[in-house]
């Protein structure tokens, strides 16, 4: 199950469109590195705009071992858990909570070294709104496993 995650392994960039229409730019990275065998996808990242929280996030099996968690930590003190799937290219993270669901899709580029993904939210779980988009661009001298 967690042998897809290795499309994550490595350092990463992460770019965020200052405005809409504007160029992405770049702010932060991020790592992903396996704990424990591969067992568990670690991820750390640090942010350099002011609204945007650093973190930590653990990523593996939930208790049935049949589909993916993200359970996640950040700097303001939250911590949160996310359905996750990575299959065919693409990324999903989804959040379902009352008052503030989220859904995260990101889509690898053919080569493996750029993921362009959005996030949306929703605050009664069924209408949902964009948030924000995000670009990962794999650190140069990394290579995709």
């Amino acid at each position: 199950m967690t042998d897809g995650l290795n499309a994550l392994v490595g350092e990463w960039s992460i770019g965020v469109p200052v405005a809409p229409d504007q160029p992405v730019m770049e702010g932060g990275h991020v790592t992903f590195e396996w704990l424990s065998e591969g067992s568990f996808l670690v991820q750390r990242w640090e942010i350099e705009f002011e609204q945007a929280p650093d973190g930590i996030a653990v990523i593996g099996p939930d208790e049935s071992g049949e589909r993916l968690c993200q359970y996640y930590f950040d700097t303001r003190g939250i911590a949160r858990v996310y359905e996750m799937s990575l299959s065919d290219g693409v990324w999903k993270l989804r959040r379902d909570w009352p008052g503030f669901s989220q859904r995260f899709t990101g889509t690898f580029a053919a080569d493996g070294n750029s993921v362009e993904g959005a996030w949306e939210k929703s605050t009664d779980g069924s209408t949902w709104e964009h948030d924000f988009d995000i670009t990962y661009t794999k650190v140069e001298g990394e290579k995709p496993a």
